[in-house]
């Protein structure tokens, strides 16, 4: 029996694995085509591998603006939902005070709040603060989304962590501030690099808001970009810029998935191993 369900669950997860492999596969193919192939051939392999398609949507696709300003706006963003996720998250896990199961409760529910349900206070409260259509204020609002999850992901590490570490450290003349830098974020660097890679995603991802809150073309992110350069090639048929810029668009993820695939895994499972 217990045969059976390996092979069964191998082969799910091979199936998963090529339906999601594939589709990637094909996309980066095309990068290297000319229009003729995609549309004649599109199953089949490049007659050359034509890197002036990458070019192309680097410069005349503005692949780089919204490559220069995802990154500023993800720097920005990650840092603050870090350092804010973190301190609170390491207050709420290892000091007790009135209101502590409260504040966690009421990030808790943050996560369950859609934010689709928010854009319209949300375009006039930023509108308001004289941040609408600009980066910091897509910075803030990046970091505001992704708090609650932060919190509630890093205040169960946090909880896992062991108290004679902390206590010697204050026994030692380690104040509160130089405990948390100097002690216990380190210690908790697997789940900070965890909850960092899932924000980076999420942040890399977004669409739903920068729609929202930027309508400068010169100020797109690279997900917003991207939607805007899918219409426009596909118009002028250039569709071997639309799929070069789609790849290159794809680069930055896939690396940090396997750079940090070890670091992620061992974030996951080490509440459960301590």
């Amino acid at each position: 029996m217990d045969g059976t369900l390996n092979v069964f669950s191998h082969a799910f997860l091979l199936v998963w694995g090529l339906l999601t492999a594939l589709p990637l596969l094909w996309a980066v193919l095309s990068a290297f085509k000319s229009d003729n192939e995609i549309l004649s051939d599109p199953w089949g392999l490049p007659g050359s591998l034509r890197w002036d398609n990458f070019s192309r949507a680097w410069t005349h696709g503005h692949i780089g603006q919204y490559f220069l300003n995802t990154g500023i706006v993800l720097i920005g963003s990650l840092t603050l939902t870090m350092l804010l996720g973190a301190t609170a998250a390491y207050a709420l896990a290892r000091y007790q005070f009135w209101g502590n199961r409260i504040v966690y409760f009421a990030f808790v529910g943050g996560m369950m709040f859609p934010v689709v349900l928010a854009f319209v206070p949300l375009f006039f409260v930023v509108r308001d603060a004289g941040m609408l259509n600009t980066l910091p204020g897509l910075m803030l609002v990046y970091t505001a989304y992704s708090l609650p999850f932060t919190v509630f992901f890093l205040t169960a590490f946090f909880r896992t962590l062991p108290t004679a570490v902390s206590e010697a450290a204050l026994i030692d003349g380690c104040g509160p501030f130089r405990l948390f830098f100097r002690v216990m974020l380190p210690m908790a660097k697997p789940g900070l690099i965890s909850v960092g890679i899932f924000n980076f995603l999420a942040h890399w991802n977004q669409y739903l808001l920068p729609v929202v809150l930027l309508k400068d073309e010169n100020k797109y992110v690279l997900a917003q970009g991207l939607a805007a350069l899918a219409v426009s090639e596909g118009y002028r048929g250039d569709y071997s810029r639309l799929f070069a810029g789609l790849t290159l668009a794809m680069l930055p993820v896939l690396v940090v998935y396997a750079v940090f695939q070890r670091q992620i895994q061992a974030g996951l499972t080490a509440g459960q191993m301590k």
